[in-house]
């Protein structure tokens, strides 16, 4: 199997050494998106839901960037700087996430890169 760097500039550069996603075979893994714009650098403002929305957009355009969409994700785990997001975060990532629910993990972390309030990863594939 080969495994392939994946970048794409409609998403933020990763902030630390590591790629935006890597994809092997037919999975792509998308590494946790933090609510960067990819268009200004800077992390959007508005609490958790904007955060949210700008996480997924950025996965979104990750996943794109090979010809993917949110239908062929198998898998997100969410990462919450508080669990008391979590209905909040919900709102906005059922709108992502409409016919096709994933399986998915939430966890409240103890902080997360940049001081954002969620971080969100995923894998998908396709045949």
């Amino acid at each position: 199997m080969s495994l392939k760097v994946v970048h794409t500039e409609e998403a933020p550069k990763a902030v630390g050494p590591y790629s935006q996603a890597i994809k092997a075979g037919n999975f792509i893994y998308v590494s946790g998106q933090l609510p960067i714009d990819p268009k200004i650098g800077k992390m959007v403002e508005g609490g958790i839901q904007a955060e949210t929305k700008q996480a997924l957009l950025n996965a979104k355009a990750i996943l794109a960037s090979e010809g993917y969409e949110f239908k062929d994700v198998v898998k997100t785990t969410v990462f919450l700087d508080k669990i008391s997001d979590f209905a909040a975060m919900n709102e906005i990532y059922a709108e992502f996430f409409v016919d096709h629910k994933p399986a998915r993990a939430a966890f409240e972390v103890a902080a997360l890169p940049l001081n954002a309030n969620v971080e969100i990863q995923m894998v998908a594939y396709k045949e």
